[in-house]
């Protein structure tokens, strides 16, 4: 097997689902090498050309102005949290189906309540552009969306370019006889050069506010700056969340929001919790979930388990007429084990890995007993998510599909302008919601140390 860079392996991700080496490269050299621009399930698309974005159905008036953003180098919470505060709302007025990448130029649709255009119009917040476009009675939200469209550049490749076609083309080959690409959860939810989302999670979880407000403000990366990883240490030794909200940056939005509360209130680790916003809550028991799904899936296909048929125990999801998920799911017998995996290769169902929640049982036979070894691993149960109800996130659980689709990819490798005797290629493709581009890039640049993964851009 190749070599997974350590990071990946610490976010739950141990495996490669193509053999062939990768092409090397870089992404993300900036913004404008990486682009995504979103797809509603109507067929609307937003576009970073703004022009040439537009939503069917708008009306001159309703609850909910709609409107596209188009952000550059934006993290979209952030981004919404701005946006807000330029507005003198409160953020939850601001509805948006995805979180996009922030190293990138990326379009989406976001709902905005109570506001009239004229006021949007004047917003002036760089990086930002917001272009109204009508109303609508009901709010963006992620049941809005079907996915989006990704143009992305890999640069650098040293590699010549026959060499480079023909790996792209070889990896492309063992994508589709694997059925797909493992639909793991990407770096962006754990962070990558400081991947500790889903270890504050599961400090939530326990309920050890302590640990979590901590793992956040003082965890220190060595792919972090000097002076950063500085002032967190200073402040692991000393405990003065007073000093350390005197010298961490403004760019560390979220560590002064908690500082700004210790320093009042230097045991309420808690309350201090709760000075952030609630998607970020949410965010941190959110990843703890997927850090357990990508092991669950990475241990199934190092067991050699298929994912494109179901066995006995083995969840399945109903897929609808657009290949996303519905609400139908079952569980596979040894009397229906026949006609689930006619679905599965008609298309029309998927095998699906639990989310762990309280409301959602563990799959039995050979994946259950997978789920059931990492969990014990982790000294975790499906009931301990309850905990994350202390900071008002509630999540029950759920299922995933094991594969995700990539629609209509095309590769075209040339000399990179840029540098000179180095080839790039541009990525274009689609990938259903909650489906992440860099699960798709990796495998084609696969990078094998975690120097690589860093300098690659990931």
């Amino acid at each position: 097997m190749l070599s997974v860079p350590s990071i990946e392996v610490g976010i739950g991700i141990k495996v490669y689902a193509s053999k062939t080496p990768g092409v090397g490269g870089l992404i993300k050299c900036s913004p404008e090498d990486f682009i995504v621009e979103e797809v509603l399930r109507d067929g609307s698309k937003a576009s970073v050309r703004l022009d040439e974005s537009s939503l069917g159905s708008l009306s001159n008036h309703g609850r909910y102005l709609i409107c596209i953003m188009v952000k550059r180098g934006w993290d979209t919470l952030l981004a919404i949290e701005e946006l807000a505060k330029a507005l003198g709302i409160g953020s939850d007025r601001i509805g948006f189906a995805g979180i996009k990448d922030a190293d990138a130029l990326t379009a989406q649709y976001i709902s905005v309540g109570g506001v009239p255009p004229s006021r949007l119009v004047n917003v002036k917040i760089r990086g930002l552009l917001i272009k109204p476009l009508g109303y609508l009675d009901e709010e963006i939200s992620p049941e809005k969306l079907f996915g989006n469209i990704f143009t992305i550049t890999v640069r650098s490749i040293r590699v010549d370019e026959e060499t480079a076609k023909r790996r792209i083309e070889r990896i492309s080959e063992e994508l589709a006889e694997f059925g797909g690409i493992p639909n793991f959860f990407g770096h962006q939810r754990f962070g990558t050069r400081r991947p500790i989302t889903h270890i504050i999670g599961k400090h939530i979880v326990k309920g050890n506010f302590r640990d979590a407000i901590l793992t956040l403000l003082t965890h220190q990366s060595p792919f972090e700056s000097e002076r950063i990883r500085e002032l967190r240490r200073e402040l692991y030794e000393t405990m003065d969340f007073g000093l350390a909200l005197k010298r961490f940056p403004k760019s560390l939005v979220y560590e002064r929001l908690i500082l700004e509360h210790l320093s009042r209130s230097p045991s309420d680790y808690l309350g201090a919790l709760h000075k952030i916003p609630l998607s970020l809550r949410k965010m941190f028991v959110q990843a703890y979930q997927s850090y357990l799904f990508n092991r669950f899936l990475s241990e199934r296909i190092r067991r050699g388990l298929p994912l494109r048929e179901a066995l006995e125990g083995d969840y399945v999801i109903g897929l609808d007429g657009a290949g996303l998920p519905d609400r139908r799911i079952f569980r596979v017998k040894a009397d229906n084990i026949k006609a689930i995996n006619d679905e599965i290769r008609g298309g029309r169902m998927a095998l699906g890995i639990p989310l762990v929640g309280p409301k959602q049982q563990l799959s039995g036979g050979l994946q259950g007993e997978i789920e059931r070894e990492i969990l014990e691993e982790e000294n975790i149960s499906p009931e301990d998510f309850r905990g994350a109800n202390m900071i008002k996130v509630n999540v029950l659980g759920g299922l995933r599909p094991a594969l995700t689709n990539v629609i209509g990819l095309k590769v075209n490798v040339m000399e990179d302008e840029r540098e000179a005797e180095k080839r790039k290629a541009i990525f274009n493709f689609m990938l259903p919601r909650g489906s992440y581009a860099t699960i798709l890039l990796r495998e084609y640049m696969k990078p094998s140390t975690d120097k690589q993964l860093i300098r690659s851009g990931f």
